[in-house]
């Protein structure tokens, strides 16, 4: 079937593997900013991996994305969400988001988030839903409630 989207719960072996990735998802935003460091980037998500809170999109059976929701006392924080380059523009974050938010309405939970400044992930996630709650020196952040 064309065009297949699958969520996959991470194993630990992804972990590297998912740097990269948000190292190439990353990089136009961090440098846009001055901010992107080869090392770091993937140093920084692979010292909080944690397979059983990270969830691999992947499209017509690739690694296309991941995300990763941790549970909180009284909300769902999405930590993570990066579709690769070369696969944006299919609707794999608006997909990624809408099973986030089935998760949030089972568990009647609020979904928070931050988001790098001057990044376009700003647009996307007002676009779905997401109400700007407050801001600091390089994050905004959101929240959607059902």
């Amino acid at each position: 079937m064309d065009n297949q989207i699958k969520i996959i719960q991470c194993k630990h072996e992804n972990g590297f593997e998912l740097a990269e990735l948000r190292a190439r998802a990353m990089k136009p935003s961090l440098e846009t900013v001055g901010r992107f460091d080869e090392k770091r980037v993937r140093s920084r998500f692979l010292e909080g991996f944690v397979p059983e809170e990270t969830f691999k999109i992947e499209f017509n059976n690739e690694l296309a994305g991941f995300y990763v929701i941790q549970q909180k006392e009284d909300h769902l924080y999405l930590n993570h969400l990066y579709i690769d380059p070369q696969f944006q523009g299919n609707k794999l974050g608006a997909f990624a988001i809408n099973e986030i938010k089935k998760v949030a309405k089972n568990k009647k939970s609020p979904i928070k988030l931050g988001a790098l400044k001057q990044s376009r992930s700003n647009d996307f996630y007002q676009s779905h839903g997401f109400i700007h709650t407050h801001d600091d020196e390089f994050d905004h952040y959101y929240i959607w409630k059902h």
